[in-house]
């Protein structure tokens, strides 16, 4: 996926989830800010960002925040890029694919994906990851209530005859491993685990990323109780 104009800036302040301050050739500018996890380690006085200049005269931001710089590291922390590159990526993914639906309804759950690729018929959830620590990707950043109930309704979809997968998109490159975040919020590990031994399938990826792109690049190991345990395949 591709964005339209893109500058970069420096990031000074986040007032609140929603807007940050983005300091754009002397000028401070009001950004939207398109992510409203935590984001601690990544919105730091000095960092440098990217955004994403709109073309809507109508908007109150002319510009939405869409990645920073983290070391050596450039992370896409646009909370609608996962989507976009994942129905890019899923044809890949699925060999087969005659049909790929996004947010599709399905009994009270509404999923990212539907797609049907030969006899299978799948669900899938996708899962944008902005934190790493060390070389290791984790998701959460922040307790998700809602990522919980997509992983049980997951499993329901097994028990109904379906296939169903979640596919996490790391938005950058340099990790060697993706885990649940357990210190932030244990039962999504649990049910992320759950989900797994139900038969759902846990995939990560990691991304190519550039100030103005972003494409699911290459398979993550997945540890689902320790980095240091077999990974998932």
């Amino acid at each position: 996926m591709q964005y339209k104009t893109v500058k970069q800036g420096i990031f000074r302040a986040r007032p609140n989830r929603f807007i940050a301050h983005v300091e754009l050739a002397g000028e401070t500018c009001v950004c939207h800010v398109k992510n409203t996890g935590r984001c601690r380690e990544l919105l730091l006085d000095g960092a440098t960002v990217y955004v994403e200049e709109s073309r809507n005269p109508a908007r109150k931001t002319k510009y939405d925040l869409i990645a920073v710089e983290k070391g050596n590291l450039l992370i896409n922390m646009d909370s609608q890029a996962p989507n976009r590159a994942a129905a890019e990526f899923l044809p890949k993914l699925l060999p087969g694919l005659t049909l790929l639906r996004p947010e599709t309804v399905y009994g009270s759950s509404r999923f990212d994906f539907y797609a049907e690729a030969g006899r299978g018929k799948w669900f899938w959830e996708v899962k944008g990851v902005t934190l790493e620590e060390d070389g290791t990707a984790m998701f959460p950043d922040a307790p998700t209530q809602r990522g919980v109930k997509h992983l049980k309704e997951l499993c329901a979809c097994l028990r109904e005859g379906y296939r169903a997968g979640i596919l996490f998109v790391i938005q950058m490159k340099g990790v060697s491993r993706f885990i649940p975040n357990d210190r932030t919020h244990p039962e999504f590990g649990e049910a992320l685990r759950a989900a797994a031994a139900a038969g759902v399938r846990v995939l990560a990826y990691d991304c190519l990323v550039t100030p103005d792109t972003l494409s699911l690049d290459a398979p993550v190991p997945v540890f689902l109780n320790s980095p240091y345990d077999t990974p998932l395949l």
